[in-house]
Parts: C-alpha cells; sequence; structure tokens
C-alpha cells in the first residue's frame, strides 16, 4: 500500500532527478510542500548557488505553506553557504510538518537541520524512501563521507564478454541508445578517466556530444608520460580541459603539455605506475565528486582490485567475436571462483538492441 508520505516523496524525488549533473558540488534534491491534501509547492536545487529545493518550493506555495506539510529528499540544511539555511526558511514559512527521505551527512548539517525544526515545534520524521533518497546522491555521500569520487566503470562489450577483437577494434560494438546513454553519464560526471594506452590507440574525443551537457575534466592515466601531443584531447580548446596524472617528476617533460594548456597531476607510485588510491585521494582534493572510468582494461582491472570501483554499468551488445578479443579487466592470478570479485544488486534494462547491466562490487561499502 502506498502511503501518502511514500506518495509525495516519490513526486519529490522526481523533481531532485531534474538537477542531476547540474548541482555539484551540492547534491540533487526535490521538496514538495502539501496543504490539506493538495500540492500547493513544489520546487528542485536547479544548480549550485541558486536557490535550494525549499526554498524555492516556499516560493512557488506563498502564504499556503503555513501550516503544510513539507516532503524533502534531503535533510533541511541548518548552515549559510551560498545560500541562507532552509531550515530557518521553513521556520519562518509556518509549516508544520518535515518529512525528509533521509538525513544529510554533511558534518555542516548531520542532524541539525531536523533539529532545529524540532526545537521551532515542527513535527518531523526522517528515512521515508531512503533508498531511493541516497541512491540518486551517491556521488555527494561518497565524497562527503570519505573525501573521494564515486567511481562509475562502464564498458560496452559482446555477448562473450569482450571489448575489442584481437586487432584492438572496438567500433562500435554498442548501439546508438547505448551511446547516447553513456554521453549522457558523462554529462552528469564531473571527470572522465581513461589510460595512456586508450588515447593512443583510440584518440578519443571523451566529450558530450549525444545530448545536452557540460563536457566533464577529462584524465588520462599517464605514469611516464608516453601521450602523444597531437591526440584530440591535448589540441584546439579541448586541451585546457585535460589533466595528465603521472608519477613523471620532471618540470621540463610537463613542460610541453602545460603549453597545450593541459594540467598535470603528479602523484606517488606504486610499482612503477601512478597510485590509483593516492590519485583518488588527489582529486578529491580537488573537488571531484563524480568519476566515469572508461578504459582500458589494466586500468579497470586495478581499480576494481585495489576496491576503487563502487559502481559498473555494462553493455551488452548481441554480437560475439572469441577468445582472442579483450576482456573489459586485465586482472590475472585466480584460479578458483570462491576467489573471484563478487558483485550486489544486479539490474538490467533494455537499451536499444543492447542490454545495460549495473552491478555494484561486494569488497565496496554500501552507500545504499
Amino acid at each position: 500500500m502506498i502511503t501518502t508520505d511514500t506518495k509525495h516523496m516519490k513526486r519529490a524525488l522526481t523533481l531532485a532527478k531534474k538537477g542531476l549533473g547540474k548541482t555539484h558540488p551540492n547534491p540533487a534534491v526535490g521538496c514538495v510542500i502539501v496543504k490539506n491534501g493538495a500540492v500547493v509547492g513544489e520546487g528542485w536545487h536547479k544548480r549550485a548557488g541558486d536557490h535550494h529545493a525549499e526554498v524555492n518550493a516556499l516560493e512557488m506555495a506563498g502564504s499556503q505553506a503555513r501550516g503544510a506539510d513539507v516532503y524533502v529528499t534531503l535533510e533541511p540544511c541548518n548552515h549559510t553557504g551560498k545560500t541562507p539555511p532552509c531550515s530557518q526558511a521553513l521556520i519562518r514559512a509556518g509549516v508544520k510538518r518535515v518529512v525528509a527521505g533521509m538525513g544529510d551527512p554533511n558534518p555542516q548539517v548531520n542532524g541539525g537541520g531536523l533539529l532545529a525544526l524540532r526545537q521551532a515545534g515542527i513535527e518531523t520524521l526522517c528515512g521515508v524512501l531512503e533508498e531511493e533518497c541516497r541512491s540518486i546522491n551517491r556521488p555527494f555521500l561518497k565524497f562527503i563521507t570519505t573525501g573521494q569520487p564515486y567511481v562509475t566503470f562502464k564498458c560496452a562489450m559482446t555477448l562473450d564478454g569482450k571489448i575489442a577483437s584481437v586487432t584492438g577494434d572496438s567500433c562500435w560494438i554498442s548501439c546508438l541508445a547505448s551511446r547516447r546513454f553513456v554521453h549522457r553519464m558523462r554529462a552528469n560526471c564531473n571527470a572522465i578517466m581513461v589510460g595512456v594506452d586508450t588515447i593512443i590507440s583510440d584518440n578519443p574525443q571523451l566529450t558530450v556530444r549525444h545530448v545536452k551537457g557540460q563536457n566533464p575534466l577529462r584524465i588520462i592515466i599517464d605514469s611516464t608520460l608516453r601521450t602523444p601531443e597531437s591526440v584530440a584531447v591535448l589540441t584546439g580548446k579541448m586541451a585546457g580541459g585535460t589533466m595528465i596524472a603521472t608519477t613523471e617528476t620532471n618540470p621540463k617533460v610537463h613542460a610541453r603539455y602545460l603549453k597545450s594548456g593541459a594540467g598535470i597531476l603528479v602523484c606517488s607510485a606504486e610499482n612503477g605506475r601512478v597510485d590509483l588510491c593516492d590519485l583518488w585521494n588527489k582529486l578529491g582534493g580537488l573537488g571531484i565528486h563524480s568519476l566515469l572510468l572508461e578504459g582500458g582494461s589494466r586500468l579497470a582491472g586495478e581499480a576494481l582490485r585495489h576496491g576503487l570501483v563502487d559502481q559498473c554499468v555494462f553493455f551488452y551488445a548481441p554480437k560475439v567475436i572469441g577468445s582472442d578479443g579483450f576482456s573489459p579487466f586485465a586482472i590475472t592470478g585466480i584460479t578458483e571462483m570462491a576467489h573471484s570479485i563478487k558483485f550486489r544488486d544486479l539490474s538490467m534494462r533494455r537499451v536499444g538492441t543492447d542490454i545495460m547491466v549495473t552491478v555494484f562490487p561486494e569488497n565496496v561499502c554500501s552507500l545504499d
């Protein structure tokens, strides 16, 4: 049975999703205000620096907010940032009850918003559709609790699990609908990452093209700085949105990339290559909440083996190329099924002629 609280929180979630990919570094939040069973106000956080969802909903509700019930996907803030605290706006509006989908783990909030409401005599309830409310803000939750970006690995592969033929050809495994979906994923992320081998073999643009949206920061993992200066991500206007993560410390080597406008991020080394744990921490320090990892197989394998991948999205195309093709993860040494890397919460959907499978590695703490 769908309760009244559930019904209105579902609507708040729908509103919150309108802000996905646009509110960084803030979470996506939706709000619904109900008076005598009728919706009198709705709002969502549209972009960082603008009014939060609660304020937008209050503006729509006007005087009808007094004595109303408020449904918001995330605990109202109680601190002043680029905007005043939403908890105080709700108190001034004279609302009767506030239902939050989940508490805000931000140390500046962390229960303080709900406490301020209760102290003002407003009834509160927290945890309605909490799993759904948490799922739309996984990057925010990962960043605010660990200081690291939320990492999604995506790849297109054949039914026999190959991402490229023996010659390295991979254009195109997936259908156009899947490629559009991936470009939407790019638009919703702060950064996109590939290894230097992918840059050399495919010369990708790593931009948002099939849908509207901003280009993410492009990150190349290149331990010894082998990236050719002529590749697409280092030429023209694109170079300014590219960063190379490396273990090379020689400023003279850096200079040939810096002159094009690209950035250099020097990381610690692990076995002669970029230490991904150190890199993840550095990316968090740069304020990157969400990272889309697109390859190659060695980089993906290292990230998965170190527990640095939070989510995997696989696009399976109805094709087979045989056993000499390339696998998505260059991981060796697993000789028993008991030692395999396991996943949880598998879900599937049809995208064009492909099947999209979403899973979460078990060796990563759940944010749901």
